[in-house]
Parts: C-alpha cells; sequence; structure tokens
C-alpha cells in the first residue's frame, strides 16, 4: 500500500522520493472533525483514495490498478447537505446544490477522490475533497489536494486500491 505525503504548512506532496509543489485550501487546514462545508479547509488525515476520474478529451487512457471511469460532461458532485445524495457524484442538472465536474480550467482534468465523511456522508461536514490537478497560478482550492497534472498522472500508474493520502503539518 502506498501512502502519499501532503502537508499542507510546507505545501508540498511527497512519495517515491519526489516531493513537488501542491495546493490546499484556501481557508488553511484543520482537523477532520472540524471541517465543515464551504470553509476552505483541507481536512487533516488519511484518505484512502476511492477512484480516478479522467478528461477523455484531455489526458490518455490510464495505467493503474484503481478503480477509474472518464468524466462526462453531465457530471457534478453534491455539496447541498439538504441533499440525499451529498457528497456523492449526481448527474447535472441536479436540483440540490454541486459542483460540475467538467470545468474549463483543467483542475478536474484529473480527480482521484478521496474518502473524506464518505462512510457515510453526514451532512454538512464536507464535500468534494479531492486530489485533483493543480492550477498554473498555484492558488488554493476550496479545500482539496491539487498538484502538477504531469506528476499526478505520473504518480497514477503507480496507485492500487489500499492506497491514501496522509495528510498531516508534521
Amino acid at each position: 500500500m502506498t501512502i502519499f505525503h501532503a502537508n499542507p504548512a510546507r505545501r508540498t506532496i511527497t512519495a517515491f522520493g519526489e516531493t513537488h509543489p501542491a495546493s490546499f485550501g484556501k481557508g488553511g487546514y484543520c482537523a477532520a472533525a472540524d471541517k465543515r462545508e464551504g470553509d476552505g479547509k483541507t481536512p487533516l488525515g488519511l484518505w484512502p483514495i476511492r477512484a480516478a476520474l479522467l478528461r477523455p478529451d484531455r489526458l490518455p487512457t490510464p495505467h493503474t490498478r484503481l478503480p477509474w471511469r472518464w468524466l462526462r460532461p453531465s457530471d457534478g458532485w453534491s455539496d447541498g447537505a439538504e441533499d440525499p445524495a451529498y457528497n456523492r457524484a449526481v448527474s447535472r442538472p441536479h436540483p440540490h446544490s454541486h459542483e460540475a465536474l467538467w470545468r474549463d480550467d483543467g483542475a478536474y482534468d484529473l480527480i482521484l477522490v478521496l474518502a473524506h465523511n464518505d462512510a457515510p456522508p453526514i451532512a454538512g461536514l464536507g464535500s468534494a475533497i479531492f486530489w485533483h490537478c493543480r492550477q498554473p497560478d498555484g492558488r488554493p482550492t476550496e479545500g482539496c489536494v491539487a498538484q502538477d497534472r504531469g506528476v499526478l498522472f505520473r504518480w497514477l500508474a503507480a496507485m492500487a486500491p489500499g492506497g491514501a493520502v496522509a495528510i498531516t503539518v508534521e
């Protein structure tokens, strides 16, 4: 099992003897128990990697043992605390608050779905905590972990079920 080490205080991710710049939540970071919807904070903890989602028009077929699928323009993720599908994939249009996963800015060209608040999801304790592509200017995320698309895609080849990202400030 591969553990990827993400440090929001240092703004780095380390694995395979490499350390690369990363972006984290615009609201900083917090203990997982303190995470709230919309706070912009990255939750500390050990988060298993559930699956990968990729843009078929921007990336080649991945070589990975993780479960994965191609993104579709209708893909979304519920962030509405009143939604029975809270913190789950949804199809757009969707009657509750949600985030579009098909984006023009490249941030979601590759998404790794992390196991934050998903077993089962508790409304209001944070949704859509992903590991995704970093913006070229390195700007903070809404609470996710983000890194260079090329490195993330290369590391995807070594990922398998049981892998996780450890978000710590140690």
